[in-house]
């Protein structure tokens, strides 16, 4: 029996799938004969207490997820997520740069500091890349600081703004799709598959329509889905790390491309877990693994 506790916040429990998620990890907790608390930023002196941590908040290296994390790898409690992976997804240019070195395939990407930002290497990166580009500042969440340029004045105005976040920003070429794969991955181990279909004429999961649609979650089951897509997420993970991940990969004539791979991926009851209802059962398994 494993004491284990799932770190969160109101802004989380306010959400009613992700409260619902939460409850079906503790039930899964129970039923595998361990305890699980909810464990909130006011009673983290107790983060001693216990022997996995599960973070279900925002994760920043600049935030008490972090502190969390790093408590408890010092504590010598298994945690996810551990702080390494924090640090590496939560900074998409270091994220790039091990996809890049794994030779994962990700979207044409170049990293640009503040000498770049200029007319003419807006204008090369279009002639090489074709329109638009995609801008994306390095330590931003839920495709925030994440926008799509068409001229050279709008490379440089969007990535000045960019620039007081950060000192090197990535630029990528757009990929067109109505959709993007989200493979969420723990270890080696495939935990489920989703597609976010966007809403009607947007281009980012996190967008509405104009009618107030937003993106809609299709499961699929991990059996079901294409080996080369699952082999594909899984060498995005291993470039990252040993923890949980979500992949986000995009599908394209003759193959995948990585597009992002996050830490903390969403785990929202009646989506993510749709077609693949173990995925608490398998995260507090790996929680409890070393106990005893």
């Amino acid at each position: 029996m494993a004491d284990l506790a799932i770190f969160t916040d109101r802004r989380t429990v306010r959400s009613a799938d992700e409260l619902t998620a939460l409850i079906r990890f503790r039930k899964a907790a129970f039923d595998g004969g361990h305890k699980l608390d909810l464990l909130f930023y006011t009673e983290l002196s107790y983060l001693s207490n216990y022997q996995g941590i599960l973070i279900r908040t925002l994760t920043d290296p600049l935030n008490t997820a972090y502190v969390v994390a790093k408590w408890a790898e010092i504590y010598g409690i298994r945690v996810l997520d551990t702080p390494d992976s924090i640090r590496i997804c939560c900074d998409k240019v270091n994220m790039y740069g091990r996809l890049m070195k794994a030779r994962v395939p990700i979207p044409q990407t170049a990293f640009l500091g503040k000498e770049d930002l200029v007319p003419a290497r807006a204008e090369a990166l279009f002639d090489a890349w074709g329109f638009p580009l995609i801008l994306k500042a390095p330590n931003s969440s839920f495709s925030a600081y994440v926008e799509k340029v068409a001229t050279p004045h709008e490379f440089v105005s969007i990535g000045r703004r960019f620039f007081r976040r950060a000192d090197r920003i990535v630029v990528q070429g757009f990929v067109k799709s109505s959709f993007d794969w989200r493979v969420i991955t723990l270890g080696q181990d495939v935990l489920a598959v989703v597609k976010y279909v966007f809403a009607p004429d947007r281009w980012k999961t996190e967008q509405r329509s104009e009618s107030g649609e937003w993106a809609t979650v299709v499961a699929v089951a991990v059996e079901e889905a294409d080996q080369g897509l699952l082999e594909l997420a899984r060498a995005a993970a291993a470039a990252m790390g040993n923890s949980l991940y979500g992949i986000d990969i995009k599908e394209v004539e003759g193959g995948y491309l990585v597009i992002e791979v996050n830490d903390n991926p969403t785990i929202a009851a009646g989506q993510e877990d749709r077609a693949n209802p173990d995925i608490y059962e398998r995260i507090v398994a790996y929680l409890a693994s070393e106990v005893g």
